[in-house]
């Protein structure tokens, strides 16, 4: 039998986690419920005691640290994550699990923006910074999954892993951009991903929500340029490159129009300017030209470390 997990990062749920615990003990009776806390001020921790579910507490703030933790301490053959604000429907989690287990998926997304989230969110800015996210995501990784369908919901907490990604994804990430992480690392190493349409609700009145609309957002941007930075780093300098080779130009063309036409160039400073914005155009290019051979050798790597995994896991069946 397969080993399920059930992966609950929790901060102050004490209003909702009961409920999410026994709806997936309903959806899911043979997983393994793990709920980790992360430094709660009210009884989320105690009711989660007292569901009967495997209860850790991670002292580091923050999402990202939290589902650090559980990746590295839990060992299953499907892994479910979900927030415990009761916003996620536990019945999609049997057709999650099954993508993983029967069709080999990778990592499964449940898809909140196809269905009632722009309905049930309160927050504009919320819907705001998911369309603005999923764009960048798109144009930067060309997040196609076939068909012509791309990945809707770049920022949902509900998602489904199997145990090659989970246990050989670097999580980098401290806080709520970990979602956007997640998405770009599946995407980079062309993981298998599924999305499939979930019915989202709002939280219910009295819970609170930890995202802070503009720092959490600038956070999941800021992430964004240093992974792009990071996993393209040819496109990223290649940009920077062209940008000043661009401002070289304009500061040297009148330079050397006045020089045709007088044969004198008045403005040294301007031509030095000129200059050295063209060498720093010139370093970026290159700096991104090596940075990108090494990335190409960390890619081969990391599918020599994915053919080891699989090995070890057939031997050990």
């Amino acid at each position: 039998m397969n080993n399920i997990a059930v992966l609950i990062p929790c901060y102050n749920e004490e209003q909702t986690i009961e409920k999410v615990i026994s709806d997936f003990k309903a959806e899911l009776p043979t997983a393994k419920i793990y709920v980790y806390d992360n430094n709660s001020t009210d009884k989320t921790m105690e009711k989660a005691m007292n569901s009967g579910v495997i209860v850790c507490k991670e002292t580091r703030q923050g999402k990202g640290n939290v589902i650090r933790r559980m990746f590295r301490e839990i060992d299953a053959d499907c892994y479910i994550m979900v927030d415990g604000d009761d916003t996620y429907p536990a019945k999609h989690a049997k057709d999650m699990v099954n993508l993983v287990l029967n069709e080999d998926i990778d990592m499964v997304i449940g898809d909140r923006l196809s269905t009632t989230y722009f309905n049930e969110n309160s927050r504009a800015f919320h819907g705001f910074g998911n369309k603005l996210v999923r764009r960048l995501i798109v144009s930067f990784w060309k997040s196609s999954l076939g068909k012509d369908e791309t990945i809707n919901d770049i920022m949902s907490g509900y998602r489904a892993f199997s145990k090659r990604f989970v246990k050989l994804f670097p999580v980098m990430s401290s806080n709520f951009e970990i979602e956007t992480e997640m998405t770009i690392h599946a995407l980079d190493k062309r993981f298998l991903i599924k999305q499939v349409p979930i019915d989202y609700k709002d939280r219910p009145e009295g819970s609170i929500s930890k995202l802070n609309t503009f720092s959490d957002g600038l956070s999941v941007l800021k992430t964004i340029a240093l992974l792009f930075k990071e996993y393209k780093p040819l496109q990223f300098f290649g940009i920077i490159s062209l940008i000043l080779l661009v401002c070289s130009l304009i500061l040297f063309i009148p330079v050397l129009i006045e020089y045709f036409s007088t044969h004198l160039v008045p403005r040294f400073p301007t031509l030095i300017v000129s200059v050295f914005l063209l060498l720093a155009s010139l370093i970026s290019f290159f700096s991104g030209l090596q940075l990108d051979v090494l990335i190409s050798k960390s890619k081969k790597d990391y599918e020599l470390k994915l053919i080891e995994f699989e090995t070890n896991q057939k031997q050990n069946r």
